[in-house]
């Protein structure tokens, strides 16, 4: 006897959510190695270097990275990364420990000759969504962005 299994009429499983976090030292050389640890672990997950999944994410990655460590460091603490894939949504996290230093969503340019003050406007054009949460079990903050259904 021959028997086959069919998936017609057979609702597909879902996958589960893939997760990856990790906590990096408050400094450039802990955001660039943030920024590369995204970027590794999207191309184990089938979103290869060169495409634009991981081109995108790593780019908001190191945006936040960098603000994490600029604008949220305090001294002796980390800062955590998050990254959660399900069938829908990628989402990335970027948490620090500065609470009264929160990001404006405000989406104003700053002034032509400012050295600084774009990074935002590049999560919010290159993701569907961004926000902040404030921490509730510690201080910080937590800046996320998600690429997805909008």
């Amino acid at each position: 006897m021959n028997s086959r299994i069919s998936t017609q009429g057979v609702d597909a499983v879902p996958r589960p959510p893939r997760e990856f976090a990790m906590a990096f030292v408050s400094s450039t050389r802990g955001a660039r190695l943030a920024r590369r640890m995204v970027g590794h672990r999207l191309h184990a997950w089938g979103h290869p270097y060169r495409g634009e999944v991981n081109h995108t994410v790593t780019l908001i990655a190191a945006e936040l990275a960098a603000n994490a460590v600029r604008h949220g460091h305090v001294r002796g603490r980390d800062f955590h990364v998050r990254l959660v894939e399900d069938a829908e949504t990628l989402r990335i996290e970027v948490t620090d420990t500065r609470t009264e230093r929160l990001p404006s969503p405000s989406g104003q340019e700053p002034p032509g000759d400012a050295e600084s003050g774009r990074g935002l406007l590049i999560v919010a054009a290159l993701a569907t969504r961004w926000g902040v949460a404030l921490r509730v079990d510690a201080p910080g903050k937590t800046v996320w962005a998600e690429l997805g259904p909008a």
